[in-house]
């Protein structure tokens, strides 16, 4: 194992910041719940493994295999990942419209990721800029899409706080 002890302490990291995040929102269970996946052998050595500390290990797994079986197993068990909601279908493989207390769970999941990779660089517009680096490569629902990009957008433009006092008043008011 390449780094045990700097995956562990970065994905505990995030999963701490990603739990204040889902908090904040009013998302307890999902907060609680996130990423615990994670811990399992599968992605655990995969991630200690690969782990660089600056960006996500299966990224750098993907380019030495070509695949990531850690990230196989995660997507398939978090529903905060668009790539959860994808279908087979007749006519191909179909995205399907995330409910919206995943692709909240998915702003703090981004949000927190930038935070935590980018260190002193981040700002309110980096998981933005971050999702708009691979926008014409994402198969995600329209309408999924389009909500997470405004909710990135809000955060740019107002800062974390006011984004989550807007989705606690806005887009979660009769959850």
């Amino acid at each position: 194992m390449a780094n045990i002890w700097g995956h562990l302490k970065t994905i505990t990291k995030h999963k701490i910041a990603v739990t204040k995040l889902c908090f904040r929102c009013g998302l307890y269970k999902q907060g609680l719940l996130h990423d615990l996946s994670k811990y399992s052998w599968v992605e655990f050595s995969a991630g200690a493994r690969y782990y660089q500390g600056n960006r996500s290990p299966i990224d750098r797994e993907k380019e030495v295999k070509g695949y990531s079986l850690g990230w196989l197993h995660h997507k398939g068990r978090n529903k905060h990942h668009w790539e959860y909601w994808l279908d087979n279908a007749a006519d191909g493989i179909q995205p399907l419209e995330m409910p919206l207390n995943y692709v909240i769970e998915m702003y703090c999941d981004r949000t927190a990721a930038s935070k935590i990779y980018m260190k002193d660089a981040y700002h309110d517009g980096s998981a933005y800029e971050y999702f708009m680096r691979g926008y014409h490569h994402v198969l995600m629902h329209p309408n999924t899409k389009a909500l997470l990009e405004h909710i990135l957008i809000y955060q740019r433009d107002h800062g974390t706080d006011q984004t989550i006092a807007y989705i606690r008043k806005e887009l979660l008011k009769n959850k």
